[in-house]
């Protein structure tokens, strides 16, 4: 009989920040029941995904063995650990556990789904436990930047796991539960102590200790009080605490304050309901708004990272529900902007320059402070907890690689496992025991497709090459009616000798015609082969590209 043991699986979020899935599991060899905790996305670009909506893990290793998954269980409502829920849960259906807040908006999303909300468990923090076979898991309360962010820790028959989701050591977060080292303390030295610590590792670059989101009350409130025109600011759609603070400051500054963006109203409407969310200044409607004066007027809008759709873009476009930026208002980003996400807050900050907007961003933390626990924080939390096993996760390579060297130094055995990389806990050091294959799923429009399914490929190419449609019609007894049609799509109307591109390919083509073997004529294959190599030739002489083509030989049967 095959010995038990306690294995690891990341899907995603290890080796890169976002579309986060984990697994654990225990039992014997390829036997083992499995949780899963967080299932994620991230969000895709117009140079690797264009046209995508959503980026989440590919949960093959999943679906192939969704009779041993015992619970799905969520950290917390970031779109990076539960985004993808919706849409995987059907291929899983097993039980899901959350906390009040996570669990309401992940109820929203069940039923935008048509999916039924039944499988949805809200449970209570420690020391309430939840049994999933061999797994018995409590939810602990952890400060980040959206409300009832917990950690869990998962007790197993071969030791105990702290599985940290994202975290900062926040003593007074606004919104939200502060970060008690002593009850951190208390599951470090219950039993037999922590066996793994799987940690969030996004700022283990930043050297200086984390700051609260208290800390900001005071720089934003005589910042706002110190504008003349209208006030608008971003930050973070789910960070209720911020959003919380912004609001206190325009009232303080004697401004009517008005939530644009729909994320936003939701974010805050699910915060309150829930009872996360206590005094809230009252907001005004956007058709309320535009009869209040500028100077007496605040904006809190959604699109800190860019989004073309969201309400800081649609404002920096002209007109947004009656609202617009004029000469002498204000633009505050409150907040940091994601790596990858630069060109197009730059491309929004230039459009209100050019409108005269006073563009003002977080100015080294002034008006930001990170929800991720920074490196003197995260030494302090190995501290606490005294892990006899260090794994990173939530990190780029480059994270989780330092990561590790600090719990490395400090004796802890540590290891770094990207996305696939199967671990075994069992034993005093982690093992690598296999390796899963796995990739990435797309929501493209409705529907789910395979990264290596071609469509964002052959998206791309066209993107970069252009496409060409041939259309050629043969008669029963396979003689070619007239010229080939040739319609051209993302390329240069002429070539380099100034006659237009779709005549030159078609006279090409009418040759090729003329002169084909019967057989080629005849034989569908050759001659899609040969008419795509006649017009990638011609292409590349006349404009120097290469493009999609396709072919479509249109046969006409006898009566």
């Amino acid at each position: 009989m095959k010995q038990d043991r306690l294995i690891y699986l990341p899907l995603g979020g290890a080796g890169e920040i976002g579309m986060n899935a984990y697994v654990y599991g225990y039992g014997p060899e390829g036997k083992e029941r499995l949780i899963v905790v967080d299932l994620g996305v991230t969000f895709p670009d117009m140079d690797t995904s264009p046209g995508v909506d959503l980026i989440m893990a590919d949960i093959g290793w999943l679906e192939e063995n969704a009779r041993r998954i015992e619970a799905i269980f969520i950290t917390h409502a970031h779109e990076d650990h539960i985004g993808a829920l919706a849409h995987f849960w059907p291929k899983l259906k097993v039980p899901v556990y959350a906390r009040r807040f996570t669990g309401r908006l992940a109820q929203l999303k069940m039923e935008e789904a048509g999916l039924p909300t039944n499988a949805l468990h809200i449970v209570e923090p420690r020391p309430t436990t939840i049994e999933a076979g061999p797994f018995a898991v409590q939810f602990v309360p952890v400060s980040h930047s959206i409300p009832e962010s917990s950690a869990l820790v998962i007790d197993t028959p071969a030791g105990r796991i702290v599985h940290t989701g994202d975290f900062k050591l926040d003593g007074n977060p606004i919104v939200g539960e502060a970060f008690d080292p002593v009850m951190w303390h208390d599951i470090g030295k219950e039993g037999a102590g922590v066996k793994v610590l799987t940690c969030d590792s996004t700022n283990v670059f930043s050297p200086q200790p984390g700051r609260s989101e208290a800390t900001l009350a005071v720089p934003l409130a005589d910042f706002i009080a110190e504008q003349r025109g209208m006030v608008v600011a971003t930050t973070f759609a789910s960070n209720v605490a911020r959003l919380k603070t912004l609001a206190l400051a325009g009232k303080a500054a004697g401004r009517s304050v008005c939530l644009l963006g729909r994320a936003m109203k939701r974010m805050v409407t699910a915060a309150e309901e829930t009872e996360v969310l206590l005094g809230f200044p009252e907001i005004v409607q956007p058709e309320q708004a535009v009869d209040i004066p500028r100077e007496k007027l605040m904006l809190i809008v959604t699109g800190s990272q860019g989004e073309r759709r969201a309400a800081s873009a649609q404002l920096s476009r002209g007109k947004y529900l009656g609202l617009e930026m004029k000469e002498g208002d204000t633009f505050l980003f409150s907040s940091k902007t994601i790596p990858g996400n630069e060109r197009g807050v730059i491309r929004i900050m230039n459009a209100y320059s050019e409108m005269g907007v006073e563009v003002v961003d977080d100015r080294g933390g002034l008006y930001h402070v990170s929800g991720h626990a920074n490196r003197p924080d995260l030494e302090a939390v190995h501290d606490l907890l005294a892990p006899k096993i260090l794994i990173p996760m939530h990190g780029e390579h480059r994270h989780l690689r330092e990561h590790a060297k600090i719990g490395t130094a400090k004796g802890i055995a540590s290891e770094v496992a990207t996305n696939g990389t199967m671990l075994d806990l069992t034993g005093s050091a982690p093992e690598m025991v296999e390796y899963i294959e796995t990739g990435r799923t797309y929501l493209d429009g409705n529907v789910l497709i395979g990264a290596m399914d071609g469509v964002v490929r052959d998206r791309i190419r066209m993107a970069l090459n252009g496409h060409v449609l041939v259309t050629v019609i043969v008669d029963e007894e396979d003689m070619p009616l007239g010229d080939a049609w040739v319609e051209l799509m993302g390329l240069s109307e002429t070539g380099k000798a100034g006659a237009p591109l779709s005549d030159r390919i078609e006279d090409d083509l009418a040759t090729f015609l003329e002169r084909a073997d019967d057989k080629v004529i005849a034989n569908d294959a050759k001659m899609d082969e040969a008419i795509r190599r006649i017009v990638r030739q011609v292409t590349m002489e006349e404009i120097g590209k290469k493009p999609e083509v396709t072919v479509v030989v249109s046969r006409l049967l006898a009566d």
